[in-house]
Formats: C-alpha cells, structure tokens, sequence
C-alpha cells in the first residue's frame, strides 16, 4: 500500500518548514554567550528567512517531485506567501539590532557577543541581497501591470533571485555570528548549490533536454471567434505521457533557451499518443500570430504539469464546467473517458459570451450518444432564437444540473475565468459537496 497524497503533502511540507528551523535550532545548540534578545531575535528572524528563501527556488511550479503532491496551486500559492513573509523577514532584520560597539570584533570578543561586522565586504553584500530580494518581489507582486514582456520579466526573475541566492549566502557567512560554525557553513553552502541547481536545470538542463526530444506544427486551424486549434507532433516516437486535465510549457517556432513559452492545457486525450493539440484563444503577441504559423515549425514541450485530474477520485458521475477555451483540459478528460467507455453520467456545462465561441458543437453532440453525456451551453450575448442556457454558470443552474440528484456523490471539475471557479465553487460548497470533490486551477494567486 502507497503513501497517500495527503501524507506526501504533510511530509513535504514539515521538510520544508524544518529546513527554516534548522539553522536556529544549530545556532542555539553552538550555547555561546547571550545577547540582547533583539540582536538574537534579528539573528534568527534572518536565519530563517533566508533558509526558506534558497527552499523556495524549487517551488517555482516546474519541479513535479513538488507540484504533484502539493498541486500546483498549493506550491505557487505557497512560493507567493512564503517569499512575501520572508521577505519581510529580511527587510526587518538589520532594524531589530540594538548592538553597535566597534566595526570589528575586538581581540577579547571572540563569540562577537558585543560587537556586529559592519565590515565594506559584509555591509555591500547584504545591501545588493536586500535590495534585490525587494525588487524581485515587487515585480513578482506587479507582474501583470508591467509593459516588459512575460519572457523579459522571467530572465529579469531569474537573475535577481541568483544574486539574493549568491550575495545572501556571503553576507551570511561573512556577518553572520552563528554562521561561522562549519555545520552551519556547510549548510548554507549546500543550500546555495541546490537553489543555482534548480536555476540550471530551468535555464540550461531541461532546454538542453527539450532539443533531444523535438516537436514540430502539425496543423492549425480556426475553430471559433479568435480561438484557434494548434497541433503538435513529436519528430520521433510518441508524444509525452500524461493525464487528461494536465498542461504543458508550449515553445513555438522558438529555441527553448529562448524563454518564449506559455502555459496551455492539453485538449487530446492521453490515448492520442502521436500528437498532443490544444486549444488556444487570441489574448498576447504569441496566440495572436498562430494562423501565421506553417507546419512543420519547430515546436518544444515541457510537462505534463498540474493536477486537475480525475486519478485518485471515486465518484457516482461527474460534472464539467468550462468558461471559453477552459473547455481545453475538459475536452481532454471527455474523449479519455469516451475512448474508455466510461458508463457513469456525465454533465457538461459550457459557457461562453457569444455562439460563435463554442468550439466542437459536432464533437460534443457524438459524445453524447456514444457516453452517458448532458451537454448544456450557456451564453451571456444570446442570439436571437438562441434555445440554450443564458447568462452565467451559477447556482440557479446548478439546482437545474441536480434536481434529483445528490450533488455530494459527485466529482466536480472547473476550468474558466476566475470569477467563474470561485462563483461555481462557492455554490457547490453551499450545496454540502466536500471540498475533495472540487478539482480545479486557478493559475492566479493574488
């Protein structure tokens, strides 16, 4: 019998908290002589903070080790929370200090218990760390409002958090009281070597990967208002395993060193091994030149990422509710279940503004003669003689889905705008449907 998925969660995260203990823990245990508590309070608040910030270099959401037992919006939402809260650890600390004495440790002051370093090499190196731990997390914070690209803003990312990871490690081994003890040394060291591994396999190893295991375009064609269907191939054998729900970093007609690459959720089923398709709406300078792409364009792959999946889950039928090309991972999961025969009900309701945004009405209408499939479309800009839903998937709609029917025993998956998720997810909530039977991802954490 395995490890269950909550268990591999709680011990992944009691290793990561401990990690942020574990040098305060071998800082109290080296018994030197005491300080003010605020000098120590500083010592340790920095201790801390800067041990769960070389930890968060592999809670990027590209480590799946991490993200498939956490769920990738568990591990972004914690990159996001912690990295704000140690950094605000960090900023504090050098304010907490009561202590001023001489520069330099005096000869008789060997424990450092009078005196702090304000030595040229320890106060440069804790003010470049400092400064850019602050700018990272501004831009990390103001993302979506800043004009640079996504793939500027993501090597700009990239390379301050190297110089916190680098800078931080010798401010802390040069100031740091407790630090000059070897196991604390050989800490710190071992924890800066795993936060530039994880930038190198990032940055240099997976691309490197990538180039032995090339995709190229297979086809791309329109299949509704500013939404296009883009086909890729694997050049050699078959394309990845994964699970229908998940996504992939998709790299088109660019080197995958490059950093041109965007998240989309994979719409083919995991049976379709030859070739992976998605489903890809007009929004940025990529997704709006896709009709310009020829066939044959190189193309790279990085994943499966993500959780959104129907493994692990029992349920007595399960409900789809997509908002616009969210219907990708759904359509996903859809064809995996009727290419398994799945005989369990199945209900789909899809929204979308206008009709012309309704891709594969002809796919969906055989899927439900060949699986046990409702199919129910919504529309918030109706046509005249529209004869479906109107408006939003709310909870009146829901009441509709589940007259008759207890709601509870079914699985649930959302995949749509934000104020949809949350709208959906509240009134299934409302309706005494467990937490557990709720899949979705946000990809939006603030």
């Amino acid at each position: 019998m395995g490890i269950s998925p909550l268990l591999r969660a709680a011990i992944l995260i009691a290793l990561y908290f401990g990690l942020l203990v574990l040098p305060v823990v071998a800082a109290w245990l080296q018994d030197l002589p005491p300080r003010t508590w605020r000098d120590d309070l500083s010592s340790g608040l920095a201790m801390c903070a800067f041990a769960g910030i070389l930890a968060e270099f592999v809670l990027s959401g590209r480590f799946r080790v991490i993200s498939s037992h956490l769920g990738i919006d568990t591990t972004m939402r914690v990159h996001q929370l912690m990295a704000r809260t140690l950094t605000v650890f960090v900023l504090i600390h050098p304010m907490l200090y009561v202590t001023r004495g001489p520069a330099y440790p005096m000869p008789w002051d060997t424990t450092r218990q009078l005196s702090l370093d304000f030595s040229l090499v320890a106060v440069l190196t804790g003010l470049v760390a400092w400064v850019a731990l602050l700018a990272l997390v501004l831009s990390g914070i103001f993302r979506n409002k800043q004009r640079a690209s996504y793939e500027a803003w993501r090597a700009s990312h990239g390379l301050s958090a190297a110089i916190v990871a680098v800078f931080g490690t010798l401010h802390i081994l040069d100031a740091g009281r407790y630090s000059e003890h070897p196991l604390l040394r050989w800490f710190w060291l071992t924890m800066l070597a795993v936060a530039l591994l994880a930038l190198v396999w990032i940055y240099l190893l997976k691309p490197l990967w990538q180039t032995r295991h090339p995709y190229a375009v297979r086809t791309v064609r329109k299949i509704g208002d500013r939404t296009w269907e883009l086909t890729v191939a694997p050049n050699h054998g078959e394309a990845l395993a994964f699970d229908a729900g998940q996504f992939v970093w998709l790299n088109v007609g660019h080197s995958p060193f490059s950093l041109h690459e965007n998240p989309f959720s994979i719409a083919s089923a995991p049976s379709t091994r030859d070739q992976l398709s998605f489903v890809i709406k007009e929004v940025g300078d990529f997704t709006r030149s896709l009709g310009d792409l020829a066939p044959g364009t190189p193309a790279f792959v990085d994943g499966p990422h993500g959780n959104m999946t129907l493994g692990g889950h029992a349920a007595a039928g399960i409900a789809l509710y997509a908002g616009g090309v969210g219907i990708a991972p759904i359509l996903s999961i859809l064809r995996e279940l009727r290419a398994r025969g799945d005989r369990r009900p199945l209900v789909l309701l899809f929204g979308n503004r206008v009709e012309d945004q309704i891709v594969y009405p002809d796919e969906l209408d055989a899927m439900t003669r060949d699986i046990d499939l409702k199919v129910t479309h919504f529309l918030s800009e109706p046509p005249a003689g529209w004869t479906g839903e109107t408006g939003m998937i709310d909870a009146a709609a829901l009441d509709k889905v589940f007259d008759g029917r207890d709601a509870g025993q079914w699985l649930h998956v959302i995949c749509g705008p934000l104020p949809m998720i949350e709208m959906i997810e509240a009134a299934l909530l409302d309706r005494g449907v467990p937490d557990g039977q709720i899949i979705s991802e946000r990809f939006y954490y603030d």
